[in-house]
């Protein structure tokens, strides 16, 4: 272990001590939230240690996982070599997203207009994508597919078809989000579009291949070799 950074401050690494506390430590699921983290990690290299968080175990309820993150959600991180030197501990999809695209120099335009236009569609699958297509899920796949009401479903359906629509135009002629450059843009909508005709099973629900241009972004996205490593990271720690 390097002993030349100190963690011990932070209560989290008293659950998950730290093999390598010189670099990011990353704490985790495989869900579409988590993978943002991972697969931005993959793209731009930048040494990490992942950490699995064990939602069957009430993990992220802890008081430990609470410290570092009060909202109890994944990911979270910890760069103990933050912008002034000292320990950043960060927690929020986007947040983290952004931090490591500037922290690396990659997954975001230097051009300042195409640097802010990217965070807006980063702002835009934090704010519309990401809770909207969990509430499909809810209705769809888990507790909800129960109430006879189905207008939660529908309503939930209907935002995610127009959501999937704004994304399809915006792709007419790009390669991804932001044109030619695969950006942090594209890797926080990975996750949840995967996850929506994948273990949702939303795939006819929501009419996907009838879009013209995400089927084929998708495609390319998972095609990818880190996107295709970050999708496995953290893994399930082996049972002793």
């Amino acid at each position: 272990m390097d002993r030349m950074t100190d963690l011990s401050a932070f209560p989290i690494t008293k659950r998950w001590p730290p093999q390598h506390p010189d670099r990011i430590q990353l704490y985790s699921l495989t869900t579409p939230n988590g993978v943002k983290s991972s697969i931005a990690l993959e793209e731009t290299g930048l040494p990490y240690e992942a950490h699995y968080v064990d939602f069957g175990k009430d993990d992220q309820k802890t008081p430990e996982f609470r410290s570092l993150n009060p909202y109890a959600k994944i990911p979270a991180i910890i760069d103990p070599n933050g912008p002034d030197g000292k320990p950043l501990p960060l927690f929020e999809s986007g947040a983290i997203l952004l931090y490591l695209a500037e922290k690396s120099g990659k997954l975001l335009p230097s051009d300042p207009a195409l640097r802010y236009e990217t965070i807006q569609w980063l702002f835009f699958q934090t704010s519309g994508i990401g809770p909207i297509f969990g509430q499909v899920g809810y209705f769809h796949k888990f507790a909800g597919r129960e109430i006879e009401d189905k207008r939660p479903l529908e309503r939930y359906r209907d935002e995610t078809k127009r959501l999937l629509k704004v994304v399809d135009d915006r792709l007419k002629g790009r390669t991804w989000i932001m044109g030619d450059e695969f950006t942090i843009a594209d890797i926080a909508m990975i996750g949840p579009v995967r996850n929506l005709i994948g273990f949702y099973g939303a795939r006819d629900l929501v009419e996907f291949d009838k879009l013209v241009n995400v089927p084929a972004w998708l495609d390319r996205a998972l095609a990818r070799p880190a996107v295709e490593r970050g999708l496995t990271i953290p893994a399930k720690p082996q049972a002793n």
